[in-house]
Formats: structure tokens, C-alpha cells, sequence
């Protein structure tokens, strides 16, 4: 028999303590107990009475069957291993050893995932999250670049199955964006992009330079959590902020109207500034820019030093050389390098295609090893 099975058996059994281990950390059995309580809630007389409740149940029951699901398929995962190395080692045949090599692959790296869902312990780790772009220096190309972001991000929401509403989106002036705001909803979003928080360079040949010549664009991330019972201890005046009325433009289809209802607040004393337009309804959209205000200035109050304020104001003056998170490069080479967790990887276009888990797992890994 080919040694390799024997190795991977080995390798199967070891793994086996770990893999076990995880249904505690999830608090698998927990789950399920709760997962009964939403569907017992759901079968309730009523329970689409109030949409809004009854859609947050909804999500959230989806999300512990996804849990348990890929838990349980993890287990499954295991058991077919072992049968191939079982089987194998019966009928002395080693056609099925690429299948076991790329199972284990598969198998480990979920694992990882897992585990490291498992660090999600912060206070607002849970928490959905609110992502603002902002394009740097340099107009059309920089503004591309920021709509590329945009692009990766509701991309990778949709494969994790979080839903994102957009809260504002001013277009540029030929192409891309100059600014957005969205909110990420579903358990764990906050914690999954805490760390995407932060300028992105780009490197590539310009599209839009007749001479194709070599570009480097700049463009902002913010990520703060929605802390909406929070927010609610923080007091803001009328005579702390301006209020701005616009026209909505933008990404929101049917949900954009051409009246000025959009809405901008700028807090006089910190120089934060939050928009929002996708409701039909002036005021409606000035008390979602007033959650996301209270988030902001309340993230201020909790780090207590207001020095540390650029932390929640984010993209300001610093879209530029030497302050980027992360480099995506696409000339002479392809390349996106994280700079903090030395994290990279050939494949540029999949990740802008929403494929940045490597990006955060690294990101969650070097946290930890940082808290130690």
C-alpha cells in the first residue's frame, strides 16, 4: 500500500481531538437549543406582525443553521477521508490519493476558519458593521479604484451570506465613486472587517491614460461597528452639528428619488461628517446619519483620548504614500500584499473579485498572537 495513505491516516487521526473540540467552542449543543427556540418563535401566532422583529429572527436562524450545517459537513468531511484510507489500504489502489490530498486541504482550512471564528470575543465583534470608501488624490483613477473596493467587499458579503444596504453613494465625476457608506448586516460582520479598516493602494496601468502609463491610486476603508442600543447614551445637540439637504444620486435604483431628502450631518466639534440618502423620506434618512454619527462619536468616548480621533474619523488627510494597510498590484506582476501580517497572494483579480478571507484570517492570527 502506498505510504501516503497511511500518513494522511495518521494525519486524520490527530486532527480528529481538534476537530471535536470545536463543536465546545461553538457551543454546538447551545446552538441547536436555540435553533429549536427560533423555529418554535417563527411557528408563533403572529410572528410577521411586526416585520422588522420577525425578519431579524429570520436572519438569525439562518445563520445557526449555516453553523451547524457546516459543522456537521466538516464531521462528514472527516468520515469520507477516513474511508478512503480505509478502502485503499483493502484493495491496495492509489487512484483516489489526489482526492484524499485535496479533501485534507479542504478539510484543515475549514477548520482553521472555524477556529478562528471562535477569537471573535470582542465586545463588538458580533456586531453588524458600517464600511465607508473614500477615494483618495488623483480623481477619475482614484475613483475607479474606490467603486473597485466598494465592488470587493459587497462581493465577498454576498458569498458570506451578510446582506448590505447602502446608506450613501455620491458617483465620480467620469467614473467609480468619490465616497460610500453601507452597513454590513449579520452576526460576526464587525469582527470579520475590523481589520480591513485603512488605506488601500493600487498599482496598475491606467485605464483611462491614452499613454498606459503606470498609475498608483489611493483609496480609504473605515469599518466601525453598529452599536445602536450603545449609541443611544450619547447626547447630540441640535447646536452640535449642520444639517445639509441634497438630491440623492447614486446605486440605489428604484430607492433613489430626486428630491432633496438626502441628508448631511457635520459635527462641529470633531469635523466628522455622515450622509445618508437611500430613503425616500428627509427624515428618515437624517436618522440613520444620526445613528451613524452617535456610532462614531461614541467610539471617541470609549477610547477616552482624543488624540486617538483620526482612529474614528478615518479617511481625512492620510489617503496616501506610506499610510496603506495592503498593496494590489498589477504590473510588472500580479500581487495583493498585507503590510501589517505579511499575508499575500498571486491571484489579484479573485481577490477583487470578493475573495479576501485570507486577508482577514491573517489579519484575525496576527491579532491574536498580538493580545498573547
Amino acid at each position: 500500500m502506498n505510504i501516503e495513505f497511511d500518513a494522511y491516516k495518521q494525519k486524520l487521526n490527530d486532527c480528529r481531538p481538534a476537530l471535536d473540540g470545536l463543536a465546545d467552542s461553538l457551543n454546538l449543543e447551545g446552538m441547536r437549543n436555540e435553533l429549536e427556540r427560533l423555529h418554535a418563535m417563527q411557528e408563533a401566532p403572529g410572528f410577521w406582525d411586526d416585520p422588522e422583529k420577525s425578519q431579524k429572527i429570520v436572519v438569525k436562524t439562518r445563520q445557526t443553521e449555516s453553523k451547524i450545517e457546516h459543522y456537521e459537513k466538516m464531521l462528514s468531511n472527516w468520515d469520507d477521508l477516513m474511508t478512503i484510507c480505509e478502502m485503499a489500504e483493502e484493495e491496495d489502489d492509489d487512484s483516489m490519493l489526489e482526492e484524499l490530498k485535496t479533501g485534507f486541504a479542504a478539510l484543515t482550512e475549514d477548520m482553521e476558519t472555524c477556529r478562528l471564528e471562535t477569537l471573535l470575543t470582542g465586545h463588538y465583534d458580533k456586531n453588524n458593521a458600517m464600511m465607508s470608501f473614500q477615494a483618495g488624490a488623483g480623481g477619475t483613477e482614484a475613483q475607479d479604484w474606490c467603486q473597485m473596493l466598494y465592488r470587493m467587499y459587497t462581493r465577498w458579503a454576498e458569498r458570506h451570506g451578510f446582506t448590505y444596504k447602502i446608506m450613501d453613494y455620491q458617483e465620480g465625476d467620469e467614473a467609480g465613486l468619490k465616497s460610500a457608506s453601507i452597513m454590513i448586516e449579520g452576526e460576526n460582520a464587525y469582527g470579520f472587517l475590523k481589520g480591513e479598516n485603512g488605506v488601500h493602494r493600487l498599482v496598475r496601468v491606467s485605464p483611462f491614460d491614452a499613454n498606459a502609463r503606470r498609475q498608483t491610486s489611493f483609496a480609504a476603508v473605515e469599518v466601525i461597528p453598529d452599536i445602536e442600543n450603545d449609541s443611544q447614551d450619547v447626547e447630540i445637540r441640535p447646536e452640535d452639528y449642520e444639517m445639509q439637504v441634497y438630491r440623492s444620486s447614486g446605486a440605489g435604483g428604484q430607492h433613489i428619488n430626486k428630491t432633496s431628502s438626502a441628508v448631511r450631518l457635520i459635527h462641529k466639534a470633531t469635523g466628522i461628517v455622515v450622509s445618508c440618502q437611500t430613503e425616500r423620506s428627509q427624515f428618515q434618512n437624517r436618522d440613520y446619519a444620526m445613528e451613524m454619527l452617535k456610532a462614531k462619536l461614541y467610539q471617541i468616548a470609549k477610547q477616552q483620548h482624543m488624540d486617538k480621533i483620526d482612529d474614528i474619523k478615518g479617511v481625512q488627510n492620510e489617503i496616501a504614500w506610506g499610510h496603506q494597510i495592503r498593496s494590489y498590484v498589477f504590473m510588472p506582476y500580479t500581487m495583493v500584499k498585507d503590510h501589517r501580517t505579511d499575508v499575500e497572494t498571486g491571484n489579484a483579480d479573485a481577490v477583487l473579485d470578493g475573495n479576501i478571507d485570507i486577508f482577514i484570517n491573517g489579519y484575525l492570527k496576527w491579532l491574536a498572537t498580538r493580545s498573547e
